[in-house]
């Protein structure tokens, strides 16, 4: 509660966006950014989850360039479509045909109705004249050859809706889909129009089938066809008021022997004329009733498979001239759905979809048959508003109180927690189950929550957590202080008793190299050394604890608290005495002499805190483990090594290998330790690595056991690889003098060093 009351003005601003955002999901108000930034996040979730595969089920005929090229410009004489019917049909055997093209006028091409018109005008009386034009007239009319070729054949024509204040139509509707009264009225069910261009009559009269091409585009919108309409309603008086059917669900249904369709309304709890059209129900033969879900206008979300066109890769496409002349073998169609439509840029039936922006408008019908066989559907189902209401509530609350209670670290994980959560839920429910749900309001008000709550944050009560660091940050560690800021009460900066790794690093050769360096050149030379060392520290978590001379002390797991503060430390001294190499090659160009550095780590527990006197005071770490550290360390020159480890550390640090060196007493202590080097991370080391310490360790052994001879007989293959070793000298010359004294019962293979 004391925190609430300390934040309560940081919360109420945070909850500004909260209540922006639920206005406009329920309709409050308006924001003139949503909408577009849920179409593109819609579109960009389409481009990822499509299939990009082919569907063979479906082929595209196409009217493209060559075809124009070859047989003219369009619209072809009805004679050319009849041909290409019937090689459809017949010789390739398609189970389906769609024409997604307009027969609004009668063909004229051959001049059939210029002959009769003057047969029965200025040639009236002329009855062989007549005769003649009758004789000739079945191989003039170009319809009635392109209608008996649709005769019996399962093919569907496309014609196009119409909305103008005057109703125009021209050529003949089919039978509706559902009758006008098929609902109830007063609730809009679909898309309405009061005028069509429909195929001339024998055309209609002769296919089984007609759908209309309209892609609905509120004017309101981008223009970009993510759902098509799958029924619209005519009510002019040109034809059967109705609901009519599109071309996609047209050929649907004629592959399937045309089933009937019927309407699901949402279940609303009201009767009467309130129930929004949910779905459309068909009643497919042999399988089980599909459910095609659409929105208010009747229409569905297409299931686009890919970017489209031509080299798309979602379905077939072949050019019409191929088919016409004959270049498919027989029946290398049969029992697939096929389409003609359109892609030459001038026959302008190119599209803007998600996937494509000039996608070919068949290829829109292609991808709704493509998702009614595969009953791949996507859909907003009716709870999107009350889920949106949720989520906004649930998230913004959580936000606003949660990222004002939390320090900012924590803060900004929480947000971007709820950004995962809402995303990472919103693309799984569309990824396996279709399920199109609003995320925008929710990412943009988790983006204004975020922003204004950091921005009080640090402008208003960040003010304080400055004052502190301005009081501590002149002894206190920048680690510390940049801890302190994101939680103060939680450090009293009381010392305490912590398991930490502590390192000493000392500078060999730097008495010599010193001679030779004027003093401003000598500083400019330790600077750049401690800063890499330093660097390289505070990359590994460490806290810098102080300079000494050639020294640097620091130490791992405090005050941040790091679990593997070992391993941290290996890492970090293994770095350093790489990095000192590097000095080095640069000393050997210009000359100077080399340096090498003895680091020494120990972990163990010690005492952790804010130490000193009056007039100055540091975060230091004190007790008997850093005595033992800094004794460690000096004696690195004594094994020839660079890194010196307690066993502490080393069981710590499971993820190096360890060489042990051997067991000493070090001032100050009652105890042998046993001394310990890194050789290599685990998952680096060579076989050959891991076959030279197995035998060092059984040189170790027989020399605790004081076999002399056997020691030497183990070493000498140690010696052989590597004679410049500086630990196998050592106890090259320790076996020597040892095997010309008799044997000691009391000795532990301990060596005792009495200096620092």
């Amino acid at each position: 509660m004391n925190a609430l009351r300390r934040h309560w003005l940081r919360i109420a601003i945070t909850l500004v966006p909260v209540l922006l955002a639920l206005g406009h999901s329920v309709g409050a108000w308006r924001s003139p950014f949503v909408e577009p930034f849920d179409n593109f996040i819609y579109d960009a979730r389409l481009r990822l989850t499509m299939p990009h595969t082919l569907d063979p089920r479906i082929v595209i005929v196409d009217i493209d360039d060559p075809s124009l090229q070859q047989f003219g410009q369009w619209p072809w004489s009805r004679d050319k479509l009849a041909e290409l019917t019937t090689e459809l049909m017949e010789r390739q055997q398609a189970a389906v045909l769609g024409y997604d093209v307009l027969f609004v006028e009668a063909d004229g091409s051959t001049g059939l109705g210029s002959l009769r018109q003057l047969a029965d005008g200025p040639m009236r009386g002329d009855r062989a004249f007549a005769a003649e034009i009758e004789r000739l007239a079945p191989l003039l009319d170009h319809d009635a050859a392109f209608a008996r070729a649709l005769t019996d054949r399962r093919v569907a024509l496309g014609y196009y809706f119409t909305q103008t204040v005057r109703p125009h139509a021209k050529g003949v509707l089919p039978a509706p889909l559902l009758p006008a009264d098929a609902f109830p009225s007063g609730h809009d069910r679909s898309a309405r129009w009061n005028g069509f261009a429909g195929s001339i009559e024998p055309l209609a009269r002769a296919a089984p089938a007609s759908g209309f091409t309209n892609v609905l585009i509120e004017t309101s919108e981008d223009g970009v066809i993510r759902a098509a309409p799958l029924m619209a309603r005519y009510e002019g008086d040109a034809a059967v008021p109705g609901y009519y059917e599109s071309l996609g669900l047209a050929v649907y249904r004629l592959a399937h022997g045309q089933p009937p369709v019927s309407a699901s309304l949402a279940p609303t709890g009201l009767a009467g004329s309130g129930a929004p059209l949910e779905a459309l129900m068909l009643d497919v033969p042999g399988g089980r009733r599909l459910r095609v879900p659409v929105d208010q206008s009747a229409s569905l979300l297409v299931p686009y498979r890919g970017p489209g066109g031509v080299r798309g890769g979602s379905f077939r496409y072949i050019s019409a001239v191929d088919v016409l002349r004959g270049r498919l073998a027989p029946g290398e169609l049969k029992g697939r759905i096929v389409l003609v439509g359109a892609t030459a840029p001038g026959l302008q039936d190119l599209r803007a979809t998600p996937v494509g922006a000039a996608f070919p408008g068949v290829e829109v019908h292609a991808n709704i048959i493509s998702g009614l066989l595969d009953r791949r559907l996507p859909f907003v189902p009716d709870y999107a508003p009350g889920y949106e209401v949720l989520a906004l509530l649930v998230v913004g609350l959580t936000l606003a109180f949660g990222m004002s209670l939390l320090p900012a670290a924590r803060a900004a994980l929480l947000g971007l927690g709820a950004s995962v959560v809402v995303v990472g839920l919103n693309a799984a429910l569309f990824s396996s189950f279709g399920v199109v749900l609003p995320l925008a309001a929710t990412v943009l008000m988790i983006g204004m929550v975020f922003v204004l709550n950091m921005s009080w944050g640090y402008f208003v009560e960040a003010r304080a957590r400055r004052g502190l660091a301005r009081l501590f940050g002149t002894y206190v560690p920048p680690e510390l202080v940049d801890k302190m800021l994101e939680r103060p009460e939680r450090y009293s900066m009381r010392a305490e008793s912590k398991e930490l790794t502590v390192m000493f690093c000392d500078m060999r050769g730097f008495t010599q190299l010193s001679e030779t360096m004027a003093p401003t050149e000598l500083q400019v030379f330790l600077n750049t050394v401690f800063s890499r060392l330093t660097a390289i520290i505070n990359a590994h978590r460490g806290t810098v604890d102080k300079y000494m001379g050639d020294c640097v002390m620091a130490f791992w797991g405090a005050p941040v608290d790091a679990p593997d503060h070992a391993v941290l430390a290996v890492q970090a001294a293994i770095e350093m005495a790489a990095a000192v190499q590097q000095i080095n090659l640069a000393h050997r160009a210009s000359g100077r002499p080399e340096i090498s550095v003895g680091i020494g780590l120990n972990t163990g527990v010690m005492s952790v805190g804010d130490m000193g006197s009056a007039v100055r005071r540091s975060y230091t770490v004190v007790g008997d483990a850093v005595n033992l550290a800094s004794r460690l360390e000096s004696l690195n020159g004594h094994y020839g090594t660079e890194i010196l480890a307690t066993d502490a550390t080393r069981q710590a640090s499971s993820l190096f290998l360890w060489q042990e060196l051997d067991w000493v007493y070090v001032r100050g202590k009652a105890r042998a330790v046993a001394l310990f080097t890194p050789v290599a991370r685990v998952d680096a080391a060579e076989p050959a690595l891991h076959a030279q310490l197995e035998r060092w360790s059984l040189v170790l052994a027989a020399y605790r056991a004081q076999q002399w001879d056997e020691a030497r007989q183990l070493l000498a293959p140690l010696l052989a690889v590597d004679a410049k070793k500086v630990l196998y000298q050592v106890y090259e010359k320790r076996l020597a003098s040892m095997a010309r004294q008799p044997q000691d019962p009391d000795w532990d293979g301990a060596i005792r060093f009495e200096t620092k």
